[in-house]
């Protein structure tokens, strides 16, 4: 999973109420949500992100209430992937489960500066800064979960796994 795109960059913190206001959880359209993520933090964010720009952010991203609608709504607005110092742990989990890619990389985050071009490789980890032509390492995702994002989320994995064992049978 390789991804480039512009870095918008945002600080510690950002819970999932900043991320997709609760005024707007009436509906689990990933496209009306996209129209609303960051919204009450950077007004002009669903006007400048384009497909496959990258969200950069301090400690803690994601904090806050349990809802999948945070996840769902960044990446439905074009976020490839999402690189921080730290996620919320419930924030970790729900954005695997929908097939949106995260890295921790304090390095990287330090470096990188709202607007450079960054590059992602999740597979191997590198983290590369086009702008300035710096480079850091993450953690990569093991293959169990490489395989969960790359088919669009866990509940894609289990309707293949599903039909997979249907097609066995007969």
């Amino acid at each position: 999973m390789k991804f480039e795109g512009t870095a918008f960059r945002y600080g510690r913190d950002i819970d999932t109420d900043v991320i997709i206001p609760a005024r707007y959880l009436n509906t689990s359209d990933p496209a009306e949500l996209a129209r609303h993520c960051l919204e009450d933090l950077d007004t002009s964010f669903v006007d400048r992100v384009r497909p496959g720009d990258i969200i950069v952010a301090e400690e803690n991203f994601g904090c806050g209430s349990s809802r999948e609608h945070a996840p769902v709504a960044i990446k439905a607005a074009g976020v490839s992937v999402v690189v921080a110092k730290s996620f919320a742990r419930i924030f970790y989990r729900n954005a695997i489960n929908i097939g949106l890619p995260i890295l921790e990389c304090p390095e990287a985050v330090d470096a990188v500066r709202d607007g450079d071009v960054i590059s992602v490789d999740a597979d191997t980890g590198a983290v590369a800064d086009k702008t300035t032509g710096e480079c850091f390492s993450a953690q990569p995702f093991p293959p169990f979960i490489q395989e969960i994002i790359n088919e669009g989320g866990l509940v894609n994995r289990a309707k293949r796994q599903v039909a997979e064992r249907r097609q066995d049978k007969r």
